[in-house]
This record gives C-alpha cells, sequence and structure tokens, in this order.
C-alpha cells in the first residue's frame, strides 16, 4: 500500500522506547515535514493520562531526550498529540480506542509495541473496534516470541487481521545508516561485489558486544538469554546482508527475497562451533561490578555470551566461516563487521624479507560509523635492507564524509517507512521463521548435551573457550 497514514496509533506510549526514541525520532520527522502535517498521534497505555497530561509527559521525554537544536520544534508537535488510555486485556475498552481515533479512511498506521502475552489480545481488540481495516497497517516491536511455535503463533494472530503487506516486523538494526550502507557498498561499487565471494575471503566476523549488564530487562532477559535477544534477529539479519545475492532492485520483495534464502541456507551448528558464557564480577572501565548471578539475585543457567561458528551452504560462500560473538559486560560496546580477504597467492616481496598481510574490510556500525579498508603499502625509504610493507587503513568515518547532513537515528527512518508504506526495511514472515528454525535447532543441540555457560570475568571478552572457537582456524578475534 502506498498512501501515507494520516493517523499513527502507539501502544506503549509512556514506555522507556517511547520516550528515548519513538517521540523524539516522530517530532524530528515532523520538524522537518517529512510526515503528514496533518497527522494525529493517539498514544495509548494503561497510564491514566488524558490529552493535556499526555503532551506533559511527552514534552518531558523531549526536552531530556531531544537535541538542542531540536526542541524549539516541541511546541508544535505536541498539538498532534492525544492520548486515550485503555487495559489490552479488557476487549470493552477499544471501542473508546476507536472512538478517540475516528476516521480511519485516510489511513492508519499502528505500532505495537507490547508485551509479546498481550499480541492476541490487542489485534483481536483492534479487529472488533475496525481498526484493522484494509487503509490499516501495523509495525510490530520485538520480540515476536521465543521460538518458533510462539512466533508462528504471534504471527497467526497477526494475520487473522493483517495482510502480509500490511504487516511491518522491526528491527531496529535495519534502520541503521551504516546497515543500509552495507547494501551500497556491496552494490554500488565494482570494486568489491567480484571478490564478495569464497574465492577472495577467508573469513568474516560480527562482533555485537556490550558493557552494560540487565539495566532493568531482568523479566525479559532471563528468559530469554543471549542468543534469543541478539543472534536471531539483530546479528542473522547483519549475517544475511553481508552474505545476500545481489537483489534485482532495491525494493521490499527483492531484497527480502534474497535474504531469506541466506538464512535458509545456514547449516546446523555442531557442539564443537558454539560457545555460551555468563559474567561474574569484574570491572568495565575501572568500576566494579556484580555477576549475573549477583544482579539476578539466583543462579540461573541463561547465557549472557554466545561464540558461533557458522557456515552458509551456497556456492558463494561455501568454505567460509562466519564468527558471530555477542554478549554483555564485555570491554566495549561496539558493532561491527569484519571482512577478511585471503592472502594474495604469490608475494614478489617475500625474497626481500617483506611480509603481506591480507586485505580486511571493517565496518563499524556503533557506536561510531565508519568503514575501513586495510591495504599494503611501502614503507618510504631506500630500501637498502629490503622492501618493507606496511598495513595502512583507507578510513571512511561517515560523519565527517557527509558533515553538514543531519543524522537520523534508526527509529526515524523506520516509523516514517511505517507511515509511508515502504518494507523493505522491514523483516518478513519467512524470514523470522527461518531464523527461528535456525536457533531452535542449536538450543535443542545444547539441551541435549546438558550445555551449560562457561563463567567469564565482566570486562573481559568472553570465556577462553570463544577464543580457542577461533584460534585452531588460525583466527584472530578483531578486539
Amino acid at each position: 500500500m502506498t498512501f501515507a497514514a494520516q493517523k499513527l496509533i502507539l501502544f506503549g506510549a509512556t514506555g522507556d522506547l517511547a520516550q528515548r526514541m519513538l517521540l523524539p525520532s516522530l517530532c524530528a520527522l515532523h520538524a522537518d515535514s517529512l510526515v503528514p502535517a496533518e497527522l494525529r498521534i493517539i498514544g495509548t497505555a494503561r497510564s491514566a493520562h488524558d490529552d493535556e497530561s499526555y503532551r506533559q509527559f511527552a514534552a518531558k521525554a523531549l526536552e531530556t531526550y531531544l537535541p538542542e537544536d531540536r526542541k524549539a520544534a516541541i511546541p508544535a508537535f505536541l498539538a498532534c498529540l492525544f492520548y486515550q488510555p485503555l487495559d489490552a486485556t479488557d476487549p470493552a475498552q477499544f471501542p473508546a480506542l476507536a472512538a478517540k481515533v475516528g476516521d480511519v479512511s485516510a489511513g492508519l498506521a499502528i505500532f505495537l509495541s507490547t508485551a509479546p502475552s498481550l499480541f492476541e489480545q490487542t489485534i483481536a481488540g483492534l479487529a472488533s473496534c475496525g481498526l484493522a481495516s484494509g487503509m490499516s497497517r501495523i509495525g510490530l516491536e520485538k520480540p515476536l516470541g521465543i521460538s518458533l511455535d510462539t512466533s508462528r503463533d504471534i504471527n497467526d494472530a497477526v494475520a487473522s487481521a493483517f495482510s502480509e503487506d500490511r504487516i511491518f516486523r522491526i528491527d531496529h538494526y535495519l534502520g541503521k545508516e551504516t546497515v543500509q550502507n552495507l547494501l551500497a557498498l556491496r552494490f554500488a561499487n565494482i570494486l568489491f561485489e567480484p571478490l564478495w565471494n569464497a574465492s577472495h575471503i577467508d573469513h568474516v566476523q560480527i562482533t555485537v558486544s556490550e558493557t552494560v549488564g540487565l539495566e532493568g530487562r531482568v523479566g525479559f532477559y532471563d528468559g530469554a538469554g543471549a542468543l534469543r535477544d541478539m543472534v536471531q534477529n539483530h546479528m542473522l539479519q547483519l549475517v544475511a546482508l553481508v552474505a545476500m545475492e545481489p537483489p534485482s532492485n532495491f525494493n521490499a520483495t527483492a531484497v527480502r527475497d534474497e535474504k531469506v534464502k541466506v538464512l535458509r541456507s545456514l547449516r546446523r551448528i555442531s557442539a564443537s562451533e558454539r560457545v555460551t558464557g555468563q559474567y561474574r564480577a569484574g570491572a568495565i572501565g575501572g568500576v566494579a561490578v556484580p555477576g549475573y548471578d549477583e544482579e539476578l539475585g539466583r543462579a540461573s543457567s541463561t547465557e549472557t555470551f554466545v561464540a558461533i561458528k557458522a557456515h552458509i551452504d551456497n556456492w558463494r560462500w561455501t568454505g567460509v566461516p562466519f564468527y558471530l560473538r555477542t554478549g554483555k559486560r564485555l570491554p566495549e560496546r561496539k558493532t561491527e563487521i569484519m571482512i577478511q580477504f585471503k592472502h594474495v597467492p604469490h608475494s614478489i616481496f617475500a625474497g626481500q624479507g617483506a611480509e603481506a598481510q591480507p586485505n580486511r574490510l571493517i565496518i563499524g556500525i556503533q557506536p561510531q560509523e565508519n568503514v575501513r579498508l586495510s591495504v599494503m603499502a611501502k614503507q618510504p625509504g631506500l630500501d637498502r635492507g629490503g622492501v618493507r610493507l606496511q598495513e595502512v587503513p583507507l578510513d571512511i568515518s561517515m560523519p565527517n564524509a557527509f558533515a553538514g547532513t543531519r543524522k537520523r537515528i534508526a527509529y526515524e527512518r523506520l516509523l516514517l517507512d511505517l507511515i509511508e508504506g515502504d518494507q523493505t526495511l522491514f523483516v518478513r514472515r519467512d524470514e523470522v521463521e527461518a531464523q527461528w528454525q535456525w536457533i531452535d535447532a542449536m538450543r535443542e543441540g545444547w539441551a541435549e548435551k546438558g550445555m551449560e555457560p562457561k563463567p567469564y570475568t565482566a570486562g573481559s571478552w568472553g570465556p577462553s573457550s570463544a577464543i580457542a572457537l577461533v584460534e585452531r582456524d588460525g583466527v584472530t578475534w578483531n578486539d
């Protein structure tokens, strides 16, 4: 559907995500006239606000989280906000929400950020009061289940009221500029695509590391763990973007068709190709931090670290390992993709005592957005003792390369695409199910082997077995 929605419902409108990301994103879009001028935003949650008190609540959030140079736009944006309290477990309350929203014939977008246990009731409520009509589309914030079966239950419930072309499953990583730049890097530059295969690439590393611990997510995280929280969605989407075949064009169907082919080609992981860990007390940045069991208040077998050696069984990638690792309480916060190319087949400088290192392409996603290509160069000098080569980085810092261009956060793009109906950066149902099939198979393997997470000290790069996972292949993690 190509219409721009004239109304937007925000479920979870008083939550942390709404305060930190959704309201600031919508205010920025409104300030730049990127959303319809007449857009009405109706927030809903259990909190007992009316329009005016919710505007005051939103104003406080915007003063806290909106960049200083944007704050002049707050008063005009607040006039777009309305509020209707709603307990999603009570079907009788949905007609009042529908009355608040009013006519949706000009298009309605819904952003659903609630507990997965409320999805089915919420969808049923929306359908019963006419808010799931053919002119409505819905964005679903993760988590979408904890397994293939629970994911299917949620997707079936959503599909009972919304067709697939009106369902926008959100993975906020896909809204990040550098993640999208990965597609531009691959498919807009003839330099890379001819080399982007098993003949020229030795291995790929993807790291998503966090310095934080539970941070108030105790209830969710202990039931999920690192594999479900980070690998199933964010990391597998990065794998798919790195490994996908060139799509015929840049639209939702073509891009997502190629991604799902990659996800279906993932080989089942053997016991020797995975490591799990759980952090213990240590120090981050010189500050002492408690262990996971201390934060949780009890012992737990939930993993806070995962390292995986993955394989994609297709012609392009056969024999190329994809090393994935993610964890909490690691030394630094970063999301990074490293493409390690192979050695040159023959070094003409070896007889001169020079050693050529293989090229590396490093794509930094957060906290710094940059692209770095390492190349070999000759050291200056008269070479009387032989030629000397040195690895030299070619850096592209995105903020510097595009100085003067306003940086957009992921939710700005994703909310705008939801309002306008562009599904390219959203996840299709068959993608989600392919991801869950791979993850569930891995968890089944853990259960069969009685696999328990290995302890690691907070502030380290995980258990020592994660280092051994790559070193036995002659590889070193790019720390």
